[in-house]
């Protein structure tokens, strides 16, 4: 005898799903094919990991080849050319940023792509991450921008005189505040000479000390001026320092202000032609040792100042630990104050602590 199987109802909710194209309960394995079959089309359409950060990777490629072509960007439009060498050092942010970028959108292209700026960036200037310095040394300079507006030219006076510097190269020195850094130092600096706005401070004598014109435009005078009129804003003079190994050529400078302006961009034609004016000079000086000390109002990497390291290194990038920044003393991000040298060996190189001024003062040990 047959059993009687009770009849299945049919309620509402099917009657609806199959109405609406759903599944009922025989129609459910139609529906995950129809799903992975959805999954596999998504995934499919999806770009591989070399296709996606297209522009991730094109602007890690143009980040290298600015930073490898830097010299060959022109000065024509803005000085532009010498305002991405015043900045190349900060270019290397850019690769961790693109690579957070490249990680985040999974992109294989952009993170091989910025091999390319990550090791034009390392050739440039990994040499400065590390400690080049060296103990001994025979002599020890210093310079330092004092600031004409130096709240404190006494404090900074005496800070300077607690660094041990053998030579001292002061630069901005105003009428007003030079006495107070004569009667400051005279106590540890017996000899000392100041033209203008820039002086040395030494422990060793001077002589045959005179200006040295960087300047090469003195307005709608011209060089009718008057020489005392001149020697009241010089801004560079060269002296010989008396040393027991011979005589040492000592130059200190203050170039002219660089300024970035909407209209002329990066301006820097003052400074531009101190520099040129300073590189003829270097180029005559006869001295076999020679030490420049001041405030070039630029970076060494910049073309501007190829007349001068073209005959003298500096110190900071021979012996140095870091980048050695020291402008705006609140937070530094170029070095624009130098020392440059010729015919003796850096040994060290160091930023010292802030004083008054918005510049911060850099000093350095040679050897003979």
């Amino acid at each position: 005898m047959h059993r009687l199987l009770p009849a299945r109802t049919t309620t509402r909710a099917d009657t609806a799903e199959t109405a609406q194209g759903g599944t009922g309960p025989h129609d459910i394995g139609s529906g995950s094919w129809r799903a992975g079959v959805r999954r596999v089309i998504t995934i499919g359409s999806r770009p591989g990991p070399w296709k996606r950060g297209p522009v991730l990777a094109a602007l890690a490629l143009l980040l290298g080849l600015i930073m490898l072509g830097h010299a060959e960007i022109p000065n024509r439009i803005g000085n532009l050319g010498s305002l991405t060498e015043t900045l190349l050092p900060w270019f290397g942010l850019f690769v961790p940023v693109l690579l957070a970028g490249a990680l985040w959108r999974r992109s294989a292209s952009a993170v091989v792509a910025l091999l390319l700026p990550a090791v034009v960036w390392l050739n440039i200037f990994g040499g400065l991450l590390g400690d080049k310095s060296h103990p001994g040394g025979d002599l020890t300079v210093a310079s330092h921008n004092v600031s004409a507006d130096n709240p404190d030219p006494a404090g900074t006076a005496r800070d300077l005189a607690a660094s041990g510097a053998d030579l001292l190269a002061l630069e901005e020195i105003t009428a007003q505040a030079k006495p107070l850094y004569e009667r400051e130092l005279a106590k540890a600096y017996p000899y000392h000479t100041v033209l203008g706005t820039v002086g040395l401070w030494s422990r060793l004598p001077l002589s045959d000390t005179r200006p040295v014109d960087i300047e090469m435009d003195y307005g709608p005078l011209g060089d009718t001026k008057p020489a005392e009129v001149k020697l009241t804003y010089n801004r560079a003079l060269r002296t010989t320092v008396a040393t027991d190994r011979g005589p040492l050529a000592v130059y200190v400078a203050h170039l002219g202000s660089a300024r970035v302006n909407p209209r002329a961009g990066f301006w820097t034609a003052s400074r531009d032609r101190g520099a040129q004016a300073l590189g003829t000079a270097l180029a005559a000086e006869r001295t076999e040792r020679v030490v420049l000390l001041g405030d070039l109002n630029g970076t060494m990497d910049d073309r501007a100042f190829s007349g001068i390291t073209a005959r003298l290194h500096s110190a900071q990038e021979v012996a140095g630990s870091g980048f050695g920044f020291s402008w705006p003393a609140a937070f530094p991000m170029v070095r624009i104050d130098q020392i440059l040298v010729r015919g003796v060996k850096p040994e060290s190189s160091w930023v010292l602590p802030a004083t008054g001024s918005d510049h911060l003062p850099v000093a350095a040990r040679l050897s003979w």
